[in-house]
Order: C-alpha cells, then structure tokens, then sequence
C-alpha cells in the first residue's frame, strides 16, 4: 500500500479570528465546528494530470505513474500576463488522485465536494462513475461512501473538458466570448466526513427551497429580527431517529445572544425538515459599513444529548427592499447615497481562474479599501471563498447566472440555466452580502417565457422575504423584475419613460469604445502605459468632458436609480480579442492604476473600526521625470490640499465645495507647478534632496494624510515586498501570493522608466509559478515593477526569494531578497507522498530551481556598488570641469 500522508496539522479557529484579521473561509456551505461528528479533510494535493484524451483513465489500475503531479485548483496550464486571443487551450484532461482512507472514517457518511470543474465532467471512483455535470461555476458533489476500498489503494479519476459546447451555459464559444473560462479543476475539492445521521448539502438533495440549511429573515429593525431557521436531516441508518437541532447564535465576541431547540424525528433511510423561528433582541445589523457576522453553531442531538452532526455557519441579520422611485432600503431605511462598485471576473495572471482562497480575499479587501459597496459577479457564480470574504468585508454582491450573448433553442440548454439557478441560490442564499439575483442571460435575447421562469425559480427557491431579481430594462420579459439595469436617463434617451414601480441600477458602467471590433477606449489603459494614459481613464471613470456614465453623474441621480457597477475592476483576459480587457483600477497581478487611487478618494475620510474602506488619504498622481507634465493631479477625500513643489518651493491650495453637487471628490489638478529644468538645476547644485512634491491632505485644519514623490534617480538596487493584505501564506500546497520586485535608487524610490528584466530564484517552503515560456521568470520590468507568484508547498517554513537582473554586470543594481514564512495548513489534508514528492520545487515550468544568491555573493555586489560610486564621482567630476554644467 502507497504511504498516505493525513497531516493533521489544524489552525485554531476561534471566534476571535476577525481580531487576528486573518480571513476564513467556509467549506461545502459551513464552518467547522468542534466535537461535532462532523469533519473536513483537503483533496487539493498531488493529483496525477494529464492534458488531452487518455483512453481507459478512469479504471482503477490505469498506468498513470508517468503522468504530472499537481495540486487543485488546478487550471491545466500557466499561461502569460497577456493571454488573450484564444491562446488557452481547450479540450480533455485527466486528473487521477490516489488515496487510502483513515481506518477512522470507515463506517462515516463520506462525500467529495469539488466546489468548481469547468466544462463537462465525469467522476470516477475505483473505475465506477459516480456522477456527470455540465457547467463549470457549480458544486459537483458525489456519495462516495459505499465506492470506496478500505483495504487499499483508492483512485478518483475525474474528466473534463472545456471545449466549446452550445448545449449548456454559457454555451457561445470562446473565440467570441468576451472572457475567458480556462479550466481544470479550478477551484478546492473537500472531502466531507460525519455520521449517518446528518445535515444534507442543499447543491446534492435537489430539493426545491430545501436540503442543509437555510436561515432568511422575517421583521428587521434596531428593536427586534425574527431569524427564520430551516434545516434539513437525513438518516442513512436502519433505525429511526429522535433527537434535536440545536441552534445557538453567538456574537463574534462569543456572546450568546439567542439559543433554540427544535424536535426532529426521521424514519430509517428517509430525510426530514424542520422549521422554527428565532428572535434576536436589539440585534446588530449587518451593512457595508459595519458588516456584522453572527456565529450560528447548529447542532443535532440524539434522544441521549449526544451530538451526532453540526457545524457553524456565519450569517448577517439585514433587511433588503428596491421600493421603486423611492429606491433601496436597507434595514428599513432609504440607502441615502448610491452603491458604487465594480464587476469582477476572478481570473488572475499566470494561473487563470485557478486562484487560492486567499486571493478572493485580497481581492475583496482591495476593492473595499477604495470604499466600493457593491460587486457584480460577472458572468458567473463566483468561488465561495469571494461570497465569505464580502460577508466579512462588507460589499453586497450580485450574483449572475452563467450566460453572455447566447440563446440555445434546444430544451436541454434552458433546462441546465435553469438548473444553474437552482444550484446557485441554494449554494449562497445564506450570505448576507447577496444584494440581488441576476438569474437572466447577460445580453442575450432569450424568449419572454425563459424570462419568466428564471424570476419564478428564484422566488420558488427562496420563498422569503428580500429576495429581488433584476433584468435588463430593454430585454425580453422585463416586466417580471423590481429592478432594471439601465443607463442614467440623462446618458441616453432623456423622453424614455421611467417607471416609477421600478428600480434602476447601472450593472455595468465606465467603457467607452469606438467600435465593438476595436474596443480602444479611454478608459482600457495598461499600467506600464505610464502616467498620461493612468490619467486619462482616472478623469474618464471620475467626471469626463463628454457624455458618458461616470462616477460623477451617479451621483447626480434621484434615489429610484441607485448605482452602479464599474466594468471593470482589474485587467482580465478575452477570448474574443487579441488583447486582455485593460480597463481595471489595477493590472492582472492587482498592482493599481491610478483610477485606483481616484477611487479611493471617494471613500469616507473618518475612519472607522473596520478592516477597509475608509480614512483619510491623498495621492499625488505624477513621477517627476523628465517626461511628466506640467500640471499636477492629485486625489484626496479631504476638505484642503495643500501642494508643495521643492523645499522651499510654492505652496498651492485646493478647498472642496462641499456644496458641489455630484462624486463626493472630484480630480483635483494643479496647473502649471511641475519643471523638470528647476529639478536639474537644484541636482546639479547638489541638492537633489531639495526636490520633491508634497501633498498634505486637512480636515478641520489640521493635516491628517500626507504623499510625497521624489523624482527616481540612478538605478542602484530591486526592492522586494509581499502583495497579501496581511494575510498569511498557509502550507497547503495550493494557497498562493504575489511578491513584487521594484527597480530603485538609493533612497527607495521606484524607477518607472527601465526596461530590465528581472529573474527570481527561491529556497526553502515555496515554489515559483511559471518560468521563461510564460515570460513569468525572468519577466520584463513594467512601470518600475514586475510580480511573480509564490506558492507554498506541504511544509511550513521560511521561503527565500532572491531578484536580480536578468543581464548582471558591474554598474548594475544590487539584488533584493526576501524572506518570509508559511504557515500551517487551517485543513488536514490527503494526498500521496510519493505523489507529492514529485511537485516540482523552484519554477513549476522549467521543473528546476535556480538557487538564490548567498549572503557572501550579494556582500560582493554591495562592495562592488560602493567602489563604482566613487568612480562615478569622478566621472561626474569631469563632464563639470568640461562645461557640461551649462548645458
């Protein structure tokens, strides 16, 4: 028998995780929860992989020995920054894991949970096939229990494919879709333990409004919630059971503020539901501004109080209602202001769609810290981990039925969007972040009827109150929905006719091009385009010249139109289009734009208890060279800015019209402040410290957020830093995070304009993803930067990147290094050793590691830099003496 590894290695997950601001993420719709029966174990390491067709994979003694070892979320392959145009590929795969279960589960209800496979999908345990699935965004979740061999080696063989097929959503193909879908098995796969007597999944009962647990609210105010708890039971055993549902809710604090019993009884082999209601005095609600998660801990019990299932699930008490002209009203009261926010795609560079739970995160957390409210999961149902990390964060989100542009005749393709809205309330209709259903094919002309349905299966699914649909006004079957998505009336035909029973939201906003061939826009702008470009699509997405929905006119809107969403929030790859879609606030590695910083300023300046999404703040966007304009931008949500050029220098003045109707901080641009001449004349007198723009951003007069930019001189050295958000890297095998390397001077300041390329080497607990094929490593220096990507391996321990440049010599800049720290693994996890030993350390692409420079071979570097400083002295001295200084 191969030697299994079950590495037991749990982080503590205490209610008191939001203190430590490290995020947690559900697994198949729940929390763990202590001495519960109940338990979750990670499938993501060391699968055996293989891209194309392999005939006979899914019997249990296939020779796969030679095949590829990869942990999940997998996306078959890495792919380069810019990797549009269809250049990913379609088609078969194989993934094969081989097993040994712990004797200890043996008589346990046991089900694999792949929260995502793209495409079409077969899964195969010991050669039986246990399921088929269409459609790549949904749970495919599979009984494994009476499949497994408890006394040897097991296999789980899945097939998918990701080929073009009009037969299930979203059904257009790729080469005119205007994103990418990739594929794999693109995101984790858990393996559920727990008694036979347990808690169903509502994604694998298919029961309508029913299966797990369902918790929605009836009356809502500061006062008073009536949480509505519905739960449902199954027991595979021979004997009837009696017994109780258990539920406790607890603040995050740990506080028990409500406790109820429920009886339940279930017949041999049948499964039960049981409804109650609870009553929460004076609750906490949940809103974007304070995004308070109450700990529901559900437990079942036998007649004898023994707990035999249960886990904990996070919910936010809040009331939603669209109330037509009179707009959205959130826990009984008007919003007062508009949701502004932004679509999202969650493909990332390099690896596709095939992201960590981390990620989600920190892209979640990236998007509030500007002050968004709001996200649209464009075109699709996102990872769960994103739905937990907007639970915590406090951004409601708009969850899409898989669709673009595309309408199948055929029965079966209406019946599988169907299905998708089935599985995709009951997977998220317990978060509270969930603002509306999208349940309609995005810009698609379906029939009326479908329109309907879609509107009839959300209400059947979710027979509560403050559950709304939206469509777009202009489609067929609009009428059915409370909210359209729309355009201002003032941005298109001003004599088009509102409804006043309706609400209006702007789902996508901010793109601009010149024809739908093209896409040239001036609002697509690549980081490393550089400063003029990064202003251009600041001023457009802010308040342009021309007609155009913007930030600006939102806010000019009455109530009945409440927001919008951005297109979009980061770069993302295309299948349409030869070039990746560039209109994000920040580039695929979620390095930001200054539209970024634009944004930001439109958050609140008081800063409050949260993790995100407020404070004061003031960016000045200008990198004094030689080639920077004259005029200053600056971005800042304080009431006075105060800019200065050069010590000594002028000192300008901005106040805010807080009357000024309109985005709460308008661009803010000095004219005419910055000469690169004076700049050469005080470095040539030597007092390049003297040389800087100062913005000081004042609230009641006093200063309370300042920016200074100091022109980048000589490149003398690569600075290294880990883009996570304060999250840790966990030693899972699969968790990942961005390291960035900058080209500086002496002093720190990046050097934006450099064409280096930079090669990144690693020791220890960490691997490099991608290598010179995907021009991930060495990669090309853009805008001063260039990211890679750090996975962790199975082990915890200290990580060691080294970045130099690629062509070294000796008036080249010194090498950076960093060093960091996994940690332990929050799941146990199950894999093969002698599978996972064959996981490539070091760049996953080239299969070897280049080793990091030593201490005593970067000691030399240093030296040497020093000796050619006072070489140049007298250079320098020369081209003075020579007459050079007149020029």
């Amino acid at each position: 028998m191969k030697k299994i590894i079950f590495s037991f290695v749990f982080m503590w997950l205490s209610l008191s995780l939001w203190a430590a601001h490290q995020p947690e993420f559900s697994t198949a719709g729940f929390f763990r929860l202590d001495n519960s029966g109940r338990e979750v174990f990670s499938m993501n390491p060391a699968w055996r992989f293989y891209k194309g067709a392999a005939e006979g994979a899914e019997a249990k003694d296939f020779d796969d020995k030679d095949w590829t070892v990869v942990s999940l979320p997998n996306g078959i392959e890495y792919l380069p920054t810019e990797a549009s145009g269809c250049i990913n590929y379609q088609g078969e795969v194989w993934y094969r894991k081989h097993f040994a279960p712990d004797a200890a589960l043996k008589g346990k209800k046991l089900f694999l949970h792949f929260e995502a496979i793209m495409g079409k999908s077969k899964v195969f345990v010991n050669g039986k096939l246990l399921t088929e699935h269409f459609g790549g965004y949904l749970p495919v979740v599979v009984d494994v229990t009476d499949a497994l061999d408890w006394n040897g080696d097991n296999v789980i063989a899945v097939w998918a494919d990701n080929s073009d097929d009009p037969s299930y959503p979203p059904g257009k193909a790729q080469d005119v879709l205007d994103y990418t879908y990739f594929g794999g098995i693109y995101r984790d796969c858990w393996l559920i333990a727990h008694n036979q007597v347990f808690i169903t999944d509502p994604n694998y009962e298919n029961e309508v409004a029913g299966g797990g647990l369902f918790v929605a609210f009836g009356k809502v105010s500061d006062a008073l919630a009536e949480v509505q708890l519905k739960i449902h039971v199954r027991n595979a055993t021979k004997k009837s059971f009696s017994g109780l549902v258990e539920y406790t809710l607890l603040q995050s604090d740990g506080t028990e503020v409500a406790r109820l019993n429920d009886k339940i009884q279930v017949k041999a082999g049948k499964a039960t539901t049981v409804s109650n209601r609870m009553s929460v005095e004076q609750p906490m609600l949940w809103n974007p501004s304070t995004p308070t998660l109450y700990n529901l801990l559900v437990r079942v019990l036998d007649k004898e109080g023994n707990v035999i299932d249960g886990y904990r699930r996070r919910i936010g008490i809040r009331s939603i209602e669209f109330k037509g002209k009179d707009g959205f009203y959130l826990n009984g009261k008007p919003y007062g202001k508009p949701l502004i926010g932004a679509n999202r795609h969650q493909d990332f560079a390099v690896v596709g769609n095939a992201v960590a739970n981390s990620i989600h995160w920190r892209d979640a957390k990236k998007l509030k810290e500007v002050g968004m409210e709001i996200i649209r999961n464009a075109h699709c149902p996102q990872d769960p981990a994103f739905m937990d990390a907007c639970d915590e964060l406090g951004l409601f989100v708009i969850i899409n039925t898989p669709g673009w542009q595309f309408w199948n005749d055929a029965p079966e393709f209406a019946q599988r969007v169907y299905s998708d809205i089935r599985n995709v309330v009951r997977r998220d209709r317990n978060h509270p972040c969930v603002w509306l259903w999208e349940p309609i094919l995005n810009e698609t002309w379906y029939p009326a009827d479908f329109a309907k349905n879609t509107r009839d299966i959300v209400g059947a699914e979710y027979p509560y109150p403050y559950c709304y649909s939206g469509s777009d006004s202009e489609a067929r079957g609009h009428e059915n929905f409370p909210v359209y998505f729309a355009h201002p009336a003032n941005m298109q035909d001003a004599s088009k006719e509102i409804d006043p029973s309706k609400t209006y939201f702007t789902r996508e906003w901010g793109d601009n091009v010149d024809d739908w061939s093209s896409h040239n826009s001036p609002s697509r702008v690549a980081r490393n385009w550089g400063e003029e470009p990064m202003r251009v699509q600041a001023r457009h997405y802010a308040s342009p010249s021309y007609p155009v929905t913007s930030y600006d006119v939102l806010y000019k809107q009455s109530p009945q139109h409440v927001g919008g969403c951005l297109w979009h929030s980061f770069d993302h790859q295309r299948g349409y289009h030869p070039d990746p879609f560039y209109g994000g606030l920040m580039d695929v590695f979620r390095q930001p734009k200054y539209s970024y910083y634009m944004f930001m300023a439109q958050r609140p300046a008081v800063k409050d208890d949260q993790l995100a999404g407020s404070g004061p703040m003031v960016y000045i966007a200008h990198e004094m060279t030689p080639f920077s304009g004259k005029d200053v931008t600056v971005y800042s949500n304080c009431d006075e800015v105060r800019l200065t050029f050069n010590k000594g220098g002028k000192t300008y003045t901005y106040k805010k019209d807080k009357n000024r109707p309109g985005m709460p901080s308008p661009v803010i641009t000095f004219p005419d402040v910055y000469d690169f001449m004076v700049d050469k004349a005080l470095s040539r007198a030597q007092k390049q410290d003297d040389v800087y723009l100062l913005a000081e951003g004042l609230i009641d007069g006093k200063v309370v957020a300042t920016h200074k930019v100091v022109p980048a001189r000589r490149p003398e050295n690569i600075l290294l830093w880990v883009d996570n958000e304060g999250t840790d890297l966990k030693a899972d095998g699969s968790d990942l995070v961005t390291v960035v390397a900058a080209v500086a001077d002496k002093n720190g300041n990046i050097k934006r304009l450099n064409n280096y390329n930079i090669r990144f080497s690693i020791e220890g607990e960490g691997r490099l993803l991608g290598g010179p094929g995907v021009l991930a490593n060495p990669a090309p220096v853009k805008w001063g930067t260039v990211p890679v990507l750090v996975q962790s391996t199975l082990k915890p321990g200290k990580i060691r990147i080294t970045a130099s440049v690629l062509f070294e010599g000796s008036q080249m800049p010194v090498s950076g290094e960093l060093e960091f720290e996994s940690k332990p693994s929050a799941f146990p996890l199950v894999y093969d050793a002698s599978d996972a030993a064959r996981i490539p350390l070091g760049s996953v692409s080239t299969g070897r590691n280049v080793a990091s420079k030593t201490d005593a071979e970067r000691e030399v570097e240093r030296l040497r830099k020093e000796l050619n400083t006072l070489k140049l002295k007298e250079v320098e001295r020369q081209q003075s003496e020579f007459g050079e200084k007149e020029q």
